[in-house]
């Protein structure tokens, strides 16, 4: 009886021993989740950077036509180099996680916000396709116009047996993927924003962005979004994309 106990004891730290490495980084549930604490020691790191810097932040250099979203990425080794931070957190992309970490109002008031990765998989899945087809045609394959100049596509003509969508960080409502006339895809967030709109108190003027009323009360940028105005107490794409 001794021997089968130990024997079981070994066979069971065994499976929990591989379940460990057998899972990659990215894979693990604590790198799945947008930590609080962990966004709070960024922040930090991130004020003190830019206080030590006479107003910079430590961002990774991105062209200048990326959308803002997207554009002021963190650079973590610009925060260990200074010692602001003495680990990248473990839901971060630098360190096997599925969140970049980024800033919004870089100059004013930069504030650390994430861009979940698996919806920048699903649209790259949805790219690679796209290139393959156009190298044999000469225009994307539009769907119906949805408004200004935003398309639905066609998704069976790309090979894809099913609409391809990404979760939502905020409602986990299934968006769609759309493009616009030149073939560049986003993600419609019209959805999330009709809901944030009648949520939360805004007074958005005429033709300005509405899409900080997502970031300004999440943790998530709604990444590769088109700009979005209100007409009428609807959220709809800004013709100044």
């Amino acid at each position: 009886m001794r021997s089968t106990y130990f024997k079981l004891t070994a066979i069971l730290f065994t499976v929990i021993l591989l379940s460990g490495c057998l899972f990659p980084n990215n894979e693990l549930e604590q790198n799945k989740v947008p930590n609080e604490d962990q966004l709070e020691l960024v922040q930090t790191a991130v004020d003190k950077y830019r206080e030590d810097s006479d107003g910079l932040v430590p961002i990774k250099t991105k062209s200048s036509d990326t959308d803002i979203f997207e554009k002021y990425l963190v650079d973590f080794n610009l925060l260990k180099e200074k010692n602001m931070i003495t680990s990248v957190p473990g839901n971060a992309f630098e360190n096997g996680g599925i969140y970049q970490y980024t800033l919004i109002t870089p100059d004013d008031d930069p504030r650390v916000k994430l861009i979940d990765l698996r919806i920048t998989e699903e649209v790259r899945r949805v790219n690679v396709k796209l290139d393959i087809y156009r190298s044999k045609n000469t225009y994307p394959p539009f769907g119906e116009e949805l408004e200004n100049g935003i398309y639905s596509i066609n998704y069976q003509a790309l090979g894809f047996k099913d609409q391809p969508f990404v979760v939502s960080p905020y409602s986990n409502e299934n968006l769609p993927i759309v493009m616009d006339a030149d073939g560049k895809l986003y993600v419609d967030y019209r959805i999330d924003l009709r809901h944030a709109l009648e949520e939360y108190e805004h007074d958005y003027a005429e033709g300005e962005d509405i899409r900080y009323i997502l970031a300004d009360h999440s943790p998530f940028v709604p990444a590769y979004s088109p700009p979005y105005i209100v007409e009428d107490g609807e959220p709809v794409v800004s013709e100044e994309k």
